[in-house]
């Protein structure tokens, strides 16, 4: 197990007081804060080595696209890719899912076809498939939520079918914490012929990923949940799906060859990357998962379950608070509504204690309406969390009824 005290002192904004009060800081599901290796790694290119990347022959650019080349291979090792070809840089999870839905799915969409989703999606994994849909003439599917934030598997046998064309789905909820059988949909889904998109955005920091094990044809996820910077992530997606797909945006570096006739498309994965790219975010990005990596994801997984454990202990015993999503298989998110109280209200009273929570629906409007409830209040751990934390939530959410009556 790693040092807790050694691991907090890496992140500097944990010594922050807000109000008077240290800072506990849960709202880890919506971004995640940054150790001083990111931090450092940023200020080193900047300082040292930054030039724009790619066909630049002199040191400094050379430099930088050896560090942005490398956090290639980074990320392919940390997810287990069989080819950094198959590592494409996006802005996020976000733009990924966009990728696949313009460049993959839309040009193979007949009116009728099928795309299925989940009721338990973020926003970013159902618009996009929304739009593709009204554009073609396909139809969204769903499958079903239950009481208790699992997704009710059972239905998968009568919604997959061959019009389905995609089958995109969480891994872990955002809003719920429920950990998705992704295994079993890919396995049921690629018996049919059916490609299978997983949206990673919050299993990436929790859990060991290895995509050639999954055999997930496309895993998305950002690199600001995973304690890097913010606009970056990375699209893996088979090297066979990126060699039939089309361009997602036109410009430089995406191409070998331009005349006013004809264009000649790079090799992969840079067709997909125009543009001057995101360089210090994705050599951020890459020493985020170095690091989680040097704690060992087994590891954290460990303790982030014992913290979950706790909390939701802790948060069963107060009166008046009801646990939204109760799935066996929980990540670190812990998602409630008091009686009586606005999460809203409840999010403004905390912070004055000093916790940060996430208040709202969670762009997962969907969920939301499942339970017949407009907002919820979200505690979303990390391995930087104590059990004294909890603690200072627990009696700051005394407080908010001690004040709201």
């Amino acid at each position: 197990m790693f040092d807790i005290n050694k691991v907090r002192s890496d992140f500097p904004i944990l010594g922050t007081a807000v109000y008077g009060k240290p800072l506990v800081y849960v709202d880890n599901a919506a971004s995640t804060q940054k150790p001083q290796q990111v931090i450092d790694s940023i200020t080193d290119l900047y300082s040292n080595h930054y030039a724009n990347i790619h066909r630049g022959v002199h040191h400094l650019s050379q430099k930088s696209t050896a560090l942005y080349e490398g956090a290639r291979e980074t990320v392919k090792n940390f997810i287990n890719a069989s080819k950094v070809e198959e590592i494409v840089f996006v802005r996020g999870t976000t733009e990924g899912v966009n990728l696949v839905a313009s460049s993959y799915l839309e040009p193979l969409l007949e009116p009728g076809d099928e795309i299925l989703i989940s009721e338990m999606e973020h926003h970013s994994n159902i618009i996009p498939w929304q739009l593709t849909a009204e554009r073609t003439g396909a139809l969204l599917k769903i499958i079903p939520l239950l009481e208790n934030g699992e997704l009710d598997l059972s239905a998968l046998p009568d919604l997959l079918s061959p019009k389905v064309k995609l089958v995109a789905v969480t891994h872990m909820s955002n809003s719920l914490g429920t950990i998705n059988d992704v295994s079993l949909i890919i396995g049921q889904a690629h018996g049919l012929g059916i490609p299978v998109l997983i949206d990673g955005a919050q299993s990436i920091a929790h859990m060991p990923i290895d995509v050639q094990k999954l055999d997930c044809d496309f895993f998305v996820f950002s690199g600001h949940k995973i304690y890097g910077p913010t606009g970056i992530g990375a699209l893996y997606a088979k090297e066979n799906h990126l060699l039939n797909m089309k361009p997602y945006q036109g410009g430089g570096d995406m191409i070998l060859n331009v005349s006013f006739e004809k264009t000649e498309f790079n090799d992969i994965p840079y067709k997909f990357e125009a543009g001057t790219p995101n360089i210090e975010g994705t050599i951020g990005m890459a020493a985020a998962l170095d690091y989680v990596s040097e704690l060992g994801i087994e590891a954290i997984d460990k303790y982030e379950q014992e913290l979950l454990a706790y909390a939701s202990k802790r948060f069963s015993e107060i009166e008046g608070l009801q646990i939204i999503g109760t799935a066996p298989n929980k990540g670190c998110i812990i998602s409630f509504v008091l009686e009586g109280i606005h999460p809203h209200d409840v999010g403004t009273i905390m912070d004055m204690e000093g916790v940060a929570v996430r208040t709202g629906h969670h762009c997962t409007q969907p969920v939301m309406d499942y339970y017949n409830i407009s907002a919820t209040t979200r505690v979303s751990l990390s391995f930087y969390n104590t059990i004294n934390e909890i603690d200072e939530i627990t009696r700051a959410i005394a407080k908010v009824k001690e004040l709201m009556g």
